[in-house]
């Protein structure tokens, strides 16, 4: 039985590891292929492949997600009554809607934003450029169809039951900025048609619509009169980062600054280096409830501002140092599968997918991009791959991932938030992790010494000394 279980595991370990999570589910054991002594009464078995990363696997695991991806969206108008395509984008007709994906993945909510933003990236990592395909695709389908549905809204008055609502009247940083952030990106790399009326759009409500604190921080009405969320750094901060970016004009880094600063002074625990999920000016001591998905956007949201503020402005080094005490903070709560808890802090609620995906990358990025040591976080990011790829099912869905949460006031709310391959939050951050992890293995700025059972990222040229270990 033993030396079934430990083949099996070992040709899961050899191969390409897409078929991890089956594995885990049945209690899978694995073996770390690195260390060669099979008979190395030292080496111990994980619940994870935990094992040096191969580019070829990666890129294989972010090729499955892909094709699940461009499978599970249609690009196509049809009648909401009929189900019947509709060709022609001359007449109006108020029945004309996009057609659903079978998992309800919207494609052009906010999660579908980080989705293009880790494909981008997946294609630069990989120098594949067929992982953009999707993205030209959904973009000129945008593209073609922005003014057959401002028609029928100007003849029909549908709000929000007009498939284009988010882009002709964006009500939210949910409708807006992390989509914003995307078709820049999109835009500066020449993937796919020129958006800017989208762009224009959604740039709008982020910048001169959203309500705010007396500040400028960003605000929401809801759920008290007024609140603060930590998801709305990452719904906000990036578009005004690429905005500074497409334009030039340095108020919107100023004010992406002033956001980090403002949502930081409010929602950081410096004592935990966590970030509580939301703030209510009104009830300012309000017990705090420390949701992994919101330090993932809070994250996410700083390293995405440090990407393309100028180095020279003078948030620069605050932005910096910020990141780099919620990265130890969150750095220190990983588990012992390499994921991390839906509540960070407690780990007796579940093991969550999309947190853990943002955290792998933005620790990933932050060790290639040298704002943190590799010495310290490389083998933290490594680690958190290995989790990562338990969650990626034979058809490239994504396991585990909570589904869409909203700021609550209890802690049975949030224990309970069901997963679902159907949660589209876990798709961007999974993509946005494999191509880091491809550069992080492809870094020639560290080498990885596998020493002593364990993974130990080096700067070239460091000198160490096992000489007492042999």
């Amino acid at each position: 039985m033993k030396t079934t279980m430990l083949a099996a595991s070992l040709a899961t370990l050899l191969g390409c590891a897409l078929a991890c999570g089956p594995a885990l589910a049945q209690g899978g054991h694995y073996r770390n292929p690195d260390n060669k002594n099979l008979k190395d009464p030292a080496e111990g078995t994980y619940p994870v492949p935990y094992k040096m990363p191969q580019v070829a696997e990666v890129t294989a695991q972010l090729k499955s997600i892909r094709a699940y991806m461009d499978s599970a969206t249609p690009t196509r108008i049809i009648n909401r009554k009929t189900g019947d395509q509709i060709f022609d984008l001359k007449t109006p007709n108020a029945d004309a809607i996009f057609e659903p994906s079978a998992g309800d993945y919207g494609i052009q909510v906010y999660e579908m934003g980080v989705v293009h933003s880790g494909l981008l990236k997946a294609a630069e990592a990989t120098g594949d450029p067929s992982f953009t395909a999707m993205t030209q695709r959904h973009f000129q389908f945008f593209s073609q169809t922005l003014p057959y549905f401002r028609a029928q809204e100007q003849k029909f008055h549908l709000e929000r039951a007009n498939s284009f609502s988010r882009f002709l009247d964006p009500r939210s940083l949910d409708d807006s900025g992390s989509m914003c952030a995307a078709l820049i990106r999109a835009r500066l790399k020449n993937v796919g048609p020129d958006l800017k009326p989208m762009i224009d759009a959604c740039s709008d409500w982020v910048i001169n619509k959203q309500f705010r604190l007396e500040d400028g921080t960003m605000a929401r009405k809801r759920p008290q009169e007024v609140s603060l969320w930590a998801d709305d750094m990452y719904m906000s901060i990036p578009a005004l980062a690429e905005m500074g970016r497409m334009t030039g004009n340095r108020k919107h880094f100023d004010d992406a600054v002033n956001n980090v600063m403002g949502m930081t002074s409010r929602m950081f625990n410096p004592q935990l280096g966590l970030y509580t999920h939301g703030w209510h000016a009104n009830h300012q001591d309000a017990p705090r409830f420390y949701w992994a998905r919101a330090n993932g956007w809070a994250v996410l949201a700083m390293s995405d501002l440090l990407d393309v503020l100028p180095k020279d402005h003078p948030g620069y080094p605050k932005v910096l140092n910020q990141l780099r005490l919620s990265i130890k903070g969150i750095a220190e709560l990983q588990s012992g599968t390499g994921l991390w808890h839906q509540m960070i802090d407690r780990n007796d609620s579940y093991l969550e997918t999309s947190a853990s995906a943002i955290f792998t990358y933005v620790i990933a990025h932050a060790v290639n991009q040298g704002w943190v040591s590799p010495t310290t976080y490389g083998s933290i990011a490594q680690a958190g791959w290995a989790g990562l790829t338990t969650r990626i099912t034979a058809k490239g869905e994504v396991e585990g991932t909570c589904v869409g949460t909203t700021l609550a006031g209890d802690m049975v709310y949030y224990y309970n938030r069901p997963t679902s391959v159907h949660a589209l939050h876990g798709y961007g951050p999974m993509l946005l992790a494999g191509a880091e992890i491809i550069r992080l293995i492809k870094n020639p700025a560290f080498e990885v010494q596998h020493k002593v059972r364990t993974y130990h990222y080096m700067p070239k040229g460091g000198k160490t000394d096992y000489r007492e270990h042999h």
